[in-house]
């Protein structure tokens, strides 16, 4: 590691949370180009909120299957497949001509996807010292808002200078790019033999499955994870949509939108200092939830036809709901650890709550595109995730009760 440290100038975890910003662009790189690929593909709104959540169909159907695996395959090796697999699928995406095409290799993508955020976690652990390793995996907690950000960002300027088929040409450079960089400076995964003794020395495959199903933490941290990432992406996902209808020029829309999937790094950062200074999971998930739940009706409700607030104001709450949001997912890692049911399962209970993470964000979209449809409008949008806060809630007393019970 430090041979490593002296030729890049870096800790081979930043290489690592780069990595993962790099696929994170893709699950960003759609939103900006909803409205284009509604007018060149025909596609209806309903058909892009399962464009938005198909990316992540690999992580709801083998989430759990990836952290039970990861560490028998290799994290590096697990890493690198996932950026080609990415990269690849996102370029041939580029000679899609309909929705079915599109669709097939945007869940590959979210495959990839998966086999990039499962081993990023264990890969930060094995390249920093102890010390560093809460603050450095607060920034890998960073690189989904991250990435998506910077896709909602630069898309309305790809867009506009060229085509979505560039757009998605660029960012399937990037993860190969990002892939180059891991296979060069990353330290290659233990040989095989050592690894095989570590996997003897450890329980096997079906005792981890059998003893985190069993268990209740890990269904409680995966469930809390499922109603929060299926509200942030259903909201977040539309908003350039949304812009667009209201008039808005696609870059200052674009902008805005990231400035709103920024936001919740801030509470992603947060939420790690808070538990350090003693705020209980219960604490942080509920003040989380609370704020998200006020924030979009404040947003989104209408009285006679006509929005609560005004326009600023509106944004204002977005945005409060995209920071207060991001204390949950922070939280919720920490919580996994503790609420694994033993040591030899905090890869596979985190891969579980992967897992709940996906079906969430494959939920989410459509079900707030469904409701707007329904409704001729985004109007009613506060109901859905109303609703999903009132569960993230109470599910976040059940945590708070297991925690205290397995200490």
């Amino acid at each position: 590691m430090q041979e490593t440290k002296e030729k890049t100038g870096l800790n081979p975890s930043w290489i690592v949370v780069a990595a993962g910003v790099s696929v994170a662009l893709h699950v960003g790189k759609l939103p900006p180009a909803v409205a284009v690929l509604q007018r060149e593909l025909g596609m209806s709104l309903l058909q892009a909120g399962f464009l938005l959540s198909t990316v992540q169909v690999a992580g709801m159907l083998l989430g759990l299957a990836v952290g039970l695996g990861a560490d028998r395959w290799g994290l590096r090796r697990s890493m690198l497949w996932g950026l080609a697999l990415v990269g690849f699928s996102s370029m041939l995406g580029a000679a899609a001509t309909g929705f079915a095409g599109l669709l097939g290799l945007r869940a590959l993508e979210g495959l990839g996807f998966l086999l990039v955020a499962m081993p990023g976690p264990g890969l930060i652990r094995r390249n920093v010292s102890p010390r560093e390793l809460g603050a450095r995996m607060g920034w890998w907690g960073t690189y989904m808002p991250l990435g998506s950000a910077l896709g909602l960002l630069l898309g309305p300027w790809v867009l506009q200078a060229a085509s979505w088929q560039s757009w998605w040409l660029l960012l399937g450079a990037a993860s190969l790019c990002a892939g180059l960089a891991v296979w060069r400076w990353v330290p290659a995964d233990p040989q095989a033999a050592s690894r095989s003794a570590v996997a003897d020395a450890d329980l096997g495959w079906r005792p981890r499955l059998a003893l985190t199903l069993r268990s209740p933490g890990p269904w409680l941290v995966g469930l809390s994870f499922a109603v929060y990432s299926g509200q942030w992406m259903g909201v977040i996902g539309f908003l350039p949509a949304m812009y667009a209808q209201a008039g808005m020029d696609a870059k200052l829309a674009g902008m805005l939108t990231a400035l709103v999937a920024a936001a919740n790094m801030v509470g992603n950062i947060a939420s790690g200092r808070l538990l350090q200074h003693g705020w209980a999971a219960r604490r942080s998930l509920q003040t989380g939830f609370v704020l998200m739940g006020l924030s979009a009706l404040l947003a989104y409700v209408q009285l006679d036809g006509q929005p609560l607030a005004p326009l600023w104001l509106r944004f204002v709450a977005v945005m409060v709901f995209s920071a207060a949001g991001g204390l949950i997912p922070g939280t919720l890692f920490t919580s996994a650890v503790h609420l694994a049911p033993s040591q030899n399962t905090v890869s596979t209970t985190v891969g579980f709550m992967q897992q709940w993470s996906c079906v969430g964000q494959f939920a989410g979209p459509p079900a707030v595109a469904a409701v707007a449809t329904a409704m001729g409008g985004w109007q009613w949008t506060w109901a859905v995730t109303g609703c999903m806060c009132v569960l993230g809630g109470l599910l976040a007393l059940a945590v708070q009760r297991q925690w205290s019970r397995d200490r």
